[in-house]
């Protein structure tokens, strides 16, 4: 017979935070790198700060000390339980079992990264990836992208229509390939440049990619601020019953506050996961929209592309004398 916890436990357990945790169970893990920031001693690319800790180089983070015992430790949910309430769980008599109602899942606060005191290292990344820098200082004033501490990771911030923060990406700026979405992320509202009254949007995999062609339009001397660009934080698309599967949910958001839109314009990946999830828009949609598949012309990704372009730009230069 499982074991079982009374509900009153559970939300006992779920009234510690971390910090408190590892103060009165674990204080040789706690390792204090900034007055108000902590890591762990186990894994030092996870921090806490402001009664919320993240896990950097995993992706994903919490408010609790639950949440950390099952997510980072990888203990059972009732010895966790168990251990935070320093109570044995017991057998429930036959009476006391019942079926359990699902309770719905209530979303957790976007958890936004502490700012670094200026933007430095992250317009350095993003100017080694080709940005413009127009582009890039238009996304800071607009709070749409800042340096985070303690890891100096360039965070991509997505808004709703009342201007809250709703959704944020970081990605690292060291070399590392280290990124994902930051706790509380609601994908609905992922990172976008999407002003414009016209009737395309174009999809991209990632921010980076998104600001790379933006960067190709301003360098083709195209007013990006006409495009109506959107990134999807990352695509899916099953292995099974190819062309199969669900539309993003940031793009059902998009085109049901947009009834003018006409055009879809696709620009994943060039690999197999790409070509995928452009099938599955395009097998879902194509009967309302004129879906348009428009990959990079070379390059894996958008990035690669502006990258490469800006290489051959900088040899004609040099050939040139200029």
């Amino acid at each position: 017979m499982k074991k079982y916890v009374e509900p009153e436990m559970v939300a006992r357990a779920r009234q510690m935070d971390l910090l408190t945790y590892l103060r009165l169970y674990e204080p040789e893990e706690l390792v204090k790198i900034a007055p108000d920031v902590y890591s762990t001693r186990t894994h030092d690319s996870l921090k806490i700060s402001n009664g919320a800790w993240m896990w950097w180089s995993q992706g994903y983070g919490g408010y609790t000390a639950l949440d950390y015992l099952i997510k980072v430790k990888g203990k059972p949910f009732v010895d966790a339980v168990e251990l935070l309430c320093g109570e044995r769980a017991r057998q429930p008599p036959a009476a006391e079992i019942t079926p359990k109602m699902k309770k719905p899942k209530t979303k957790q606060p976007l958890l936004l990264p502490k700012k670094a005191s200026n933007n430095n290292i992250a317009i350095r990344y993003l100017y080694s990836r080709g940005i413009d820098k127009r582009i890039v200082d238009e996304c800071i004033t607009r709070g749409m992208i800042y340096e985070s501490l303690p890891y100096h990771s360039v965070i991509f911030v997505g808004y709703d229509n009342t201007n809250t923060p709703r959704y944020a990406g970081f990605r690292a700026t060291n070399g590392e390939r280290v990124l994902g979405d930051c706790s509380g992320s609601d994908k609905q509202y992922s990172f976008r440049l999407a002003d414009s009254n016209g009737d395309s949007v174009h999809l991209f995999e990632s921010a980076i990619d998104l600001l790379s062609f933006a960067t190709l339009l301003k360098t083709g001397g195209e007013d990006y601020h006409k495009y109506n660009m959107i990134s999807l934080s990352g695509v899916y698309a099953p292995s099974k019953n190819p062309g199969q599967g669900r539309t993003p949910a940031v793009l059902d958001r998009y085109l049901e506050q947009h009834p003018n839109t006409k055009n879809i314009v696709i620009h994943f990946d060039n690999d197999s996961k790409g070509r995928a999830a452009e099938k599955v828009i395009e097998n879902k949609l194509k009967d309302r929209y004129k879906v348009v598949d428009f990959p990079p012309p070379s390059g894996k990704d958008f990035n690669d592309f502006l990258c490469l372009y800006r290489r051959k730009q900088l040899s004609i230069n040099r050939y040139q004398g200029r």
